[in-house]
């Protein structure tokens, strides 16, 4: 796949990602904010009530045309809806595949940027 058609299957891809927070029996839908190998920062519809810094909590990150990504993570910060957390363990597989997904979005803001800068000296 050419870069630029991998930069436009990643934006597809990044607009349709659907993220399910999952803690014992309960789910919290959620947006995905940021994520990253070291954890993922997620917003919610209401103020964070939850503050178990012990607990373990379950992102599954459900993209088209792939299998979920699945992240174990612990919170490591709260503001009102607004939660960071950390990644305390990810199989092999969902690692290289939110590799993949970090490139191609890291690409996809390079490219941005560049085009950003040459608006600006276009005037």
């Amino acid at each position: 796949m050419t870069p630029n058609k991998d930069l436009q299957q990643f934006q597809l891809i990044f607009d349709q990602a659907c993220p399910l927070l999952s803690y014992d029996d309960g789910e919290y839908s959620c947006e995905l904010i940021d994520i990253s190998l070291q954890g993922c920062l997620l917003g919610f519809k209401n103020t964070w009530e939850q503050h178990d810094l012990e607990s373990l909590y379950t992102l599954t990150l459900e993209l088209p045309e792939t299998t979920p990504i699945v992240m174990n993570l612990s919170i490591s910060h709260v503001v009102d809806n607004e939660v960071g957390f950390k990644c305390e363990h990810m199989d092999l597989d969902d690692i290289s595949a939110l590799s993949h997904f970090v490139e191609l979005n890291q690409a996809n803001i390079t490219l941005l940027d560049r085009e950003l800068i040459a608006l600006m000296h276009c005037g």
